[in-house]
């Protein structure tokens, strides 16, 4: 017995000290990269005259910097996206340094979404304004980042590369047969005759109505988007329309150069020589976006002056709980504390969301009336790429709205959903339910019990009056009568342009057009833009998330292809019963 103590003992204190050598490697570890990442932000960089903005589309665009991750810094050493927010503030500041002589576009890869790509285009254009030279070049020009390097004064392209335009497409999975072979019903209560989000688990093929709304929004998004090239490189949009049914990135360079999609034909090594020429320099003198952002007061417009201008961003899935996209239990409090920040001037939310849950919906919503109520200032809404159902909902209550042609909103509708496995379980697996209850309602629905025609039909009335609710919240934002917002709802996406004209947005533009906007209503020339939330971390929260973060990396390893399949299974198991939510999406690239 003696010895079993000891042995007993032994183990526990080799498990504990094991433990402790863990924590203090993954402390370690956490410092290092917090130092690293430190060191990027602060370390001492140089802007020669004659230096070049790189505006490197390699890289994936988000709307702003991402909070260090820890497991991809360390495997990868750098942030693996270009932050919106950075590119556009860097490149309206060095358009007045008089040490950056032009900008470089490294288009050679990455993707970018479409409002992303409008707000990156307009930041250039803008920079060119102040008679600057802006040149792209690549390897393999994608679709996405070409139609970006459209607005450069010269294209540049690998005498063996390939410039891929072909259009848009919005591509859905049905899961339906799946389901069927599994013996799982999905049970749903909807309202809005285009409000697609459900057909995956009820259908095979897109509806009719869901069809229709994806070609008109799909047609006047690619006409936009047509209407900029060709203007960019003086063709005609017949000839883009052209040259996109002629698959061009099958076809020779030499082609490509003949359709004036490109200028010149050159190596890399070529084009870098030319920017040493045209610059004066022994070598290529560039810096990032994020780097000049780092050496440069960007955030301070004018100067800065008194008056400071927050910027709230909500990306991502809407949800009641979580660490990622926009989770009320944390969104709230945030917006009630910028309530009681005397500094804050003005608010702009910068919304880039399909929705959600309805309810994390709605209580984002109050927060932000409490926001207008308590503060009486300027509170605006930037949408990014999307801003759709839940999105929408967040969004209606500003005092305006902006959304770039292509942004995709609307979608004001809402549906409830639960599966139900009875007879995966009853006649696949051979498992049976009994259930004893006090009362006919007792009876939850749950895997092993569908919902009754009662529970149904009382689920419908809870989904109607979610949707009375969405519609007047919107009727009261938009300052219009509650029966034209079901005129214009029923689920329906709206293209950014159709939004303005039928009156969900007020004026089309990025979050520079909201930010300008809201600086001459403030009667500042001079202002501090400030972002919220917070991506600094204390090294204790980083370790705290470090578990999920190791998890999702080798889930993601593990799955390979797989791994989109099981992050949507994830987000239903995680879905709320009301949801305010759009699936559709546009392939770019």
């Amino acid at each position: 017995m003696k010895r079993f103590f000891q042995s007993f003992l032994g183990s526990m204190a080799a498990i504990w000290l094991s433990f402790l050598l863990l924590f203090v490697g993954l402390f370690v570890m956490i410092i290092a990269v917090s130092v690293s990442s430190a060191s990027k932000s602060g370390k001492i960089i140089e802007i020669k005259k004659g230096s070049i903005l790189l505006v490197d589309l390699s890289k994936d665009i988000s709307d702003r910097q991402v909070p260090v991750d820890i497991l991809t810094e360390l495997q990868y050493g750098t942030s693996e996206t270009l932050a919106l927010n950075n590119a556009v503030m860097a490149i309206d500041a060095a358009a007045d340094d008089d040490r950056i002589d032009g900008i470089f576009i490294d288009a050679a890869g990455g993707s970018a979404g479409l409002a992303q790509s409008y707000e990156l285009m307009n930041a250039i254009n803008r920079f060119k304004e102040k008679d600057k030279w802006v040149y792209a070049y690549s390897d393999n020009y994608t679709q996405g980042n070409y139609i970006i390097s459209t607005v450069a004064d010269s294209i540049f392209l690998n005498p063996i590369g390939a410039v891929d335009i072909h259009g848009l497409q919005s591509t859905s999975l049905y899961f339906k047969d799946m389901l069927d072979r599994l013996g799982i019903d999905v049970q749903v209560v909807k309202v809005g005759t285009y409000k697609s989000a459900v057909e995956p688990f009820l259908l095979n093929d897109m509806s009719e109505p869901a069809r229709q709304q994806q070609e008109v929004y799909l047609g006047n998004i690619w006409k936009s988007l047509a209407d900029r090239m060709a203007k960019s490189r003086r063709l005609t949009v017949e000839r883009i329309n052209r040259i996109a049914d002629s698959i061009p990135a099958f076809r020779p360079a030499d082609f490509l150069l003949k359709q004036k999609l490109v200028d010149k034909l050159v190596y890399r090594h070529e084009f870098e020589d030319m920017l040493k020429e045209l610059t004066d320099h022994d070598e290529l003198e560039t810096i990032s976006t994020d780097d000049y952002c780092a050496v440069n007061n960007v955030e301070k417009i004018g100067g800065g002056g008194d008056v400071k201008i927050g910027i709230l961003y909500a990306v991502g899935d809407i949800t009641e709980d979580g660490e990622d996209g926009i989770a009320s239990s944390t969104l709230v409090p945030q917006i009630l504390e910028l309530a009681e920040d005397d500094e804050i001037d003005g608010l702009i939310l910068r919304v880039n969301s399909g929705g959600g849950s309805a309810f994390a919906s709605e209580q984002i919503w109050e927060a932000l009336e409490q926001y207008k109520k308590l503060t009486k200032k300027p509170f605006y809404v930037s949408m990014g790429d999307v801003a759709a159902s839940g999105g929408y909902y967040i969004s209606c209550g500003a005092d305006r709205i902006y959304a770039q042609p292509v942004t995709l909103t609307g979608s004001i509708g809402i549906f409830g959903m639960i599966p139900s496995a009875k007879t995966l379980f009853n006649e696949k697996l051979g498992i049976n339910t009994a259930t004893v209850s006090t009362n006919p309602s007792g009876q939850l629905p749950t895997l092993f019990e569908p919902m009754t025609p009662t529970m149904l039909a009382s689920m419908q009335s809870y989904v109607n009056n979610g949707y009375e609710l969405f519609t007047s919240r919107v009727a009261s934002g938009r300052k219009i009568s509650q029966d034209s917002v079901k005129v214009i709802g029923e689920g329906r996406v709206w293209d950014g342009a159709m939004a303005q004209k039928i009156g969900l947005v007020d004026k089309l533009g990025g979050l520079d057009v909201a930010i300008r906007d809201m600086a001459t209503q403030l009667g500042a020339t001079s202002y501090t833009l400030e972002e919220y939330p917070s991506l600094k971390l204390k090294w204790w929260q980083q370790l705290m998330s470090l578990d999920s973060e190791i998890s999702e990396h080798m889930t993601r390893s593990s799955l390979g292809e797989a791994y989109p399949l099981y992050r949507a299974v994830e987000r239903i198991k995680r879905m709320s019963v009301l949801q305010c939510r759009m699936t559709e999406y546009i392939i770019i690239n």
